[in-house]
């Protein structure tokens, strides 16, 4: 399936037999309800909350979770889900919210205009970008080549035993959103996409280039707390303009800049339930998402613990989430 920068798919995700079958998370902690509020405020109840895979989504969705767990008496649910089966989610009443959607118009036209079991909740705050970085050291040896325009004459240099001969374009999770094949076919570039696996995988590979002087082209984006260790230098692809990327096969633009917002189920949103407010109400800056990032990941804190910490240093943001008394 192919995938647009103005966020046609993530990727595809193939799916067999008829029920969506979604995993609780693994690491994280559901923590007892607290009682519910008094005054004749609503119950939270249960709350269930996707997890993308990347630690930036895993920092929106640990804040949240926490707020809602501490301070509304909720009881929340994480469940581990590539992006385009948690969109799936909605329509089944098995996933209340997304809370970092990366553009993904088809399936705002599928589930939100179409099937009406969706709607969005406004922006994160963050704002993203997608785009092929190389580690500082190459761009300082070879300064020309952060123009995409130089990238064949550079090709060789990429050469890898996955690569077939051609330079290699390293990506992450093949569920990330990426235009890359369609990029590298439409700009007749002597490279292949090789698929890293992960984020983690993608994060080992510039750190190992920048250590070894090993060289490295990869997709990367922002916001993330990496780029705050290791700061990439984005190569320039052909300006993005409006509609650049609207046809997946024919993309030959660089990827537009993205605000990211937040999608719930219509159920949710209807509901009257407190956490609803708290997700509506959910915003932050890139820096406030990149250091709960960093507590999880480098600092290898849970995502309770980072939650905890973030949500004690900024008292005054968390208030302007809650639902007013």
């Amino acid at each position: 399936m192919s995938v647009t920068r103005s966020g046609k798919v993530r990727a595809a995700v193939l799916m067999t037999g008829a029920g969506l079958l979604l995993t609780a998370c693994g690491g994280a902690k559901v923590g007892e309800a607290q009682p519910a509020a008094s005054g004749g405020a609503k119950a939270c109840g249960t709350v269930n909350i996707a997890i993308n895979p990347w630690v930036g989504y895993e920092a929106n969705a640990a804040v949240i979770a926490y707020v809602a767990e501490k301070q509304l008496g909720c009881k929340v649910v994480k469940k581990d889900l590539k992006e385009e089966v948690a969109w799936q989610g909605f329509g089944t009443g098995e996933v209340d919210a997304v809370v970092e959607n990366w553009a993904h118009d088809d399936l705002k036209k599928k589930y939100i205009e179409d099937q009406k079991v969706a709607v969005s909740a406004g922006p994160t705050g963050n704002k993203g970008i997608i785009g092929w970085y190389v580690a500082p050291w190459m761009a300082e040896k070879y300064p020309d080549i952060t123009d995409g325009n130089n990238l064949n004459k550079y090709a060789s240099l990429f050469k890898t035993s996955e690569s077939g001969g051609k330079g290699q374009l390293l990506d992450g999770d093949p569920s990330f959103v990426t235009n890359d094949e369609a990029l590298v076919k439409n700009l007749k570039l002597d490279y292949k996409v090789v698929y890293a696996g992960s984020e983690t995988a993608l994060i080992t590979a510039f750190r190992q280039s920048e250590k070894q002087q090993k060289p490295i082209l990869g997709y990367f984006y922002e916001p993330q707390w990496f780029l705050s260790e290791l700061r990439l230098v984005k190569v320039n692809l052909p300006a993005y303009k409006e509609g650049c990327d609207a046809d997946a096969e024919k993309v030959a633009c660089d990827y537009p800049p993205y605000e990211l917002d937040k999608i719930v189920s219509k159920k949710f949103a209807d509901s009257g339930s407190p956490a609803y407010t708290l997700v509506k109400n959910f915003t932050w800056t890139n820096d406030d998402q990149n250091l709960v990032a960093k507590y999880i990941a480098e600092d290898k804190m849970s995502a309770d613990e980072a939650a905890a910490k973030w949500v004690t240093d900024n008292p005054d943001k968390v208030k302007a989430w809650l639902p007013s008394s």
